[in-house]
């Protein structure tokens, strides 16, 4: 993304003012971290990380304004040939105007911003790493289930929509159908949305496409969920060994991040829609340290010793 881009998304919001540098506006930003350039004004440059919009604070400005003016031009000169994007100053302070003469000679966007430097910081560095996340686009279906996120997938015309319209019907949420955007926020957190055209709509083979909060009202569908369980339906195997215990643990890699995985085989009669709400049940009670197959396997164990201790001592 570029300055300009900044400004047109979040110049509202953050209440930025530009002042100078306008022939610098396509300046790009390269990540989402922001700097304050603290030492880089006394001179030591050596560990500056170029590329980053610079904040200038009350700090920083008591600081340039206490040098004599020949050296407050020098230091400003020094600083705008760095390489960044911006240089953004809080709390809305006025700006020496050697610093406007150096940001319009070296084409670098001085803005200007009424917020507080805490409070820029908050508001900025939220949106600069949803900007930046990695992301990706799955086929699937996203639905909000007691509050637990599962990502439906499958082969095409499998039921992925119908099982999720069904979730829907019964008082659960649906996030996004057919297409999901994926993000990958910190290290292990996966934020799935809908496209933005055909967000809250859904493909049902034979009746068509259905706005979904116009049927069942806005409480219906949520903007985004994070995805914590992956559902993937397939067509029953005689061939395939399921997992009868919940003791076999399979994961799915998204971005980098490993997610839980639950495979259901589809065959007649089976209610999909009761599995699915025991899916995010069961994740709920992991959530609080029950796992219910290990606690089964415990006891059976326990039951299983007086018999095996016998059997150990049993020597005809």
């Amino acid at each position: 993304m570029t300055v300009e881009d900044l400004l047109r998304s979040k110049g509202e919001s953050l209440q930025l003012e530009l002042l100078a540098g306008a022939s610098g506006l396509t300046r790009p930003i390269e990540g989402p971290d922001v700097s304050s350039p603290g030492l880089v004004l006394a001179g030591y440059t050596e560990r500056f990380v170029g590329g980053r919009i610079q904040v200038l604070g009350e700090t920083e400005i008591s600081y340039l304004r206490s040098l004599p003016r020949p050296e407050m031009r020098s230091v400003l000169e020094k600083f705008f040939a760095l390489d960044m994007p911006a240089v953004i100053v809080t709390k809305g302070l006025d700006v020496p105007s050697p610093a406007i003469a150096e940001a319009d000679r070296h084409g670098v966007p001085l803005i200007r911003t009424r917020l507080k430097t805490g409070e820029f910081y908050r508001r900025i560095h939220p949106y600069l790493e949803g900007e930046f996340a990695p992301r990706t686009i799955m086929h699937g279906s996203l639905a909000d289930v007691y509050g637990v996120g599962l990502l439906f997938i499958g082969r095409s015309g499998i039921g992925k929509s119908e099982c999720v319209l069904d979730l829907v019907e019964r008082g659960h949420r649906l996030v996004a159908d057919d297409v999901v955007e994926i993000t990958r926020r910190g290290n292990d957190v996966l934020i799935g949305r809908g496209h933005a055209l055909q967000r809250h709509h859904m493909e049902i083979r034979g009746v068509g496409i259905i706005d979904i909060p116009a049927l069942f009202g806005i409480r219906a569908i949520r903007q985004q969920k994070r995805i914590e369980v992956v559902v993937q339906l397939e067509d029953w195997s005689e061939e395939r060994h399921y997992d009868r215990t919940g003791l076999e643990t399979e994961e799915m890699e998204i971005l980098g991040v490993s997610i839980p995985r639950v495979t259901i085989p589809l065959n007649p009669g089976k209610n999909i829609t009761v599995i699915c709400e025991v899916i995010a049940m069961n994740q709920l009670l992991k959530y609080a340290g029950i796992n219910s197959a290990k606690l089964f396997n415990q006891r059976l164990q326990e039951a299983m010793r007086p018999v095996r201790d016998y059997l150990e001592e049993d020597y005809e």
